[in-house]
């Protein structure tokens, strides 16, 4: 039993290496250089500072950090509204076209990032397909890019498909003798989605906000390119710093207040999806009785 144990642990080997190597090899060397300084030509040194920290927390930092937020839950709040009406219409009305659907909805995520972003800008530009369009019909252009819509635009398509997966997923394995006993009790389909559908599949909308907002969070191509500096991201503050003669150890500090922000997030969304678990597994028919007592 022993041997066998040593056998299958050899093959874990390959992988735990990769993972040192790849990842905390690289967060190691980003947590000792967000307390270091930097000497006179620029290069960072290994130190014990607070500096880069107190410097995150700046005036001048804070509405960059606002933005990202406000960013990522505008984001999230539209590809929701957007992703469970499709969901629930794909596996309640599509039939056995349900997985081409969202196959196809798959296909355009795999297209490259970076050619998403630029088939947007083509479409928002000034002289692009939009305001081209416009004009031929004789309506005024308008500014779109650079700008706030266009950033959110950007980024509702780029993480639209990772909103819908889990919505379909708890769709799915979604339980229709609850929906049909809501409607047993004289529950509207309006108050049996709320009082029933919307409750059981609480699982998989939490999966969909932790699959959307911390991308978002950590996106900078889409405001790179898309957006003005007056749409710039913690992630674009980031790389500027690693890439555009910036301090390698506030980029580090930056870095690691993300991650910190991203664990503490991560941690309460996982804690929220277990508890709507056990309360779907414990009570199927969240509210049930109400449904039929106020219809």
């Amino acid at each position: 039993m022993n041997r066998g144990r040593l056998i299958w642990a050899g093959f874990t080997l390959p992988g735990a290496l990769t993972l040192a190597v790849l990842f905390i090899a690289p967060l190691t060397m980003i947590v000792l250089y967000s307390f270091g300084t930097v000497d006179f030509i620029g290069r960072p040194q290994f130190g014990h500072s607070l500096d880069n920290y107190r410097q995150v927390f700046e005036s001048a930092y804070v509405p960059v950090l606002w933005r990202t937020l406000f960013y990522a839950a505008i984001t999230t709040a539209i590809c929701l509204v957007l992703a469970y009406p499709l969901a629930y219409c794909t596996t309640q009305f599509a039939g056995r076209f349900g997985h081409v659907i969202i196959g196809a909805i798959i296909l355009t995520w795999l297209v490259d990032y970076l050619v998403r972003i630029y088939a947007w800008y083509a479409i928002l530009d000034d002289g692009g397909l939009l305001n081209g369009g416009l004009a031929r019909l004789g309506i005024p252009r308008f500014h779109v890019l650079p700008g706030t819509p266009a950033v959110l635009a950007g980024l509702v398509y780029g993480y639209l498909p990772l909103t819908i997966l889990p919505l379909y997923a708890a769709l799915t394995n979604l339980d229709r003798t609850i929906i049909e006993a809501g409607k047993d009790l004289y529950g509207t389909p309006r108050k049996t989605f709320w009082h029933v559908t919307l409750p059981t599949t609480r699982p998989g909308v939490i999966g969909a906000v932790i699959l959307t907002f911390f991308p978002a969070l950590g996106d900078f191509a889409t405001a790179q390119f898309l957006g003005g500096p007056n749409q710039s991201m913690i992630g674009n503050l980031i790389n500027s710093q690693f890439t555009d003669s910036g301090s390698v150890t506030f980029g580090s500090a930056l870095t690691m207040v993300l991650l910190l922000a991203l664990v503490v997030l991560l941690g309460g969304g996982f804690a929220l999806r277990r508890l709507g678990s056990r309360r779907t597994t414990t009570r199927p028919v969240p509210n049930l009785e109400s449904i039929g007592a106020s219809s």
